[in-house]
């Protein structure tokens, strides 16, 4: 992964945006319809500060989960947000490395984590994802996508109000089309694009 987010000062930004972004709640409201009622084990990459996988814990409190990252700053807010909630472990792992062995889960998600990656990672990881996914699991990638034109996506950085900031060297944005032929590819049915505003995307798909 870009070693820039090992860094307390660009990790601390992100955190403090995060919220912030305009439009992310429908983006995770949509997600957590997609949780099954039953799912019992969750895997959650690229963590951060475990806002997706406790958003998806208040609703299926039956669950466990596991969060997993590579910065090291990000593992310590997920630390903190868990600690003393049994259902959770963290996990520090680089999503530029093979997955480990965590065993099988009903639901993998994930929050604009895996667009940091190169492309070829982007398609291995999905590859491991559906392998560690169980018969009829469900895997949603609220992420951050790639606009389609040069003026859409300076139209994305303006609603952020960072058009004056340069990019973001750690970001490897996507297309959606491509990453839903990389679902199906892979073997996933059902692999669409669920919610989309602008730059943020939510990709999901199943498990026979």
């Amino acid at each position: 992964m870009i070693e820039k987010w090992s860094e307390p000062e660009h990790a601390g930004w992100y955190l403090s945006m995060a919220g912030r972004f305009p439009h992310r709640a429908e983006g995770e409201a949509v997600v957590l319809e997609q949780i099954p009622a039953d799912v019992r084990r969750i895997l959650d990459l690229g963590t951060g500060d475990g806002r997706l996988l406790a958003l998806v814990l208040s609703v299926r409190p039956g669950a466990t989960g596991i969060a997993l990252d590579g910065s090291e700053p990000m593992i310590e807010a997920a630390q903190l947000r868990f600690e003393g909630d049994d259902r959770v472990e963290v996990v520090t792992h680089d999503l530029g490395e093979p997955l480990p062995d965590l065993g099988t889960f009903d639901a993998v998600i994930s929050s604009f984590a895996i667009h940091h990656l190169r492309d070829d990672r982007k398609r291995g990881l999905y590859a491991e994802i559906f392998g560690v996914l169980q018969p009829g699991g469900t895997f949603c990638n609220l992420e951050h996508v790639s606009s389609p034109t040069p003026a859409l996506h300076a139209r994305w950085r303006r609603s952020l109000g960072i058009q004056d900031q340069p990019e973001d060297p750690s970001n490897r944005c996507l297309d959606v089309g491509t990453q839903l032929r990389w679902f199906r590819e892979i073997g996933f049915i059902d692999a669409d694009c669920y919610w989309k505003w602008m730059e943020m995307a939510l990709l999901c798909g199943l498990k026979p």
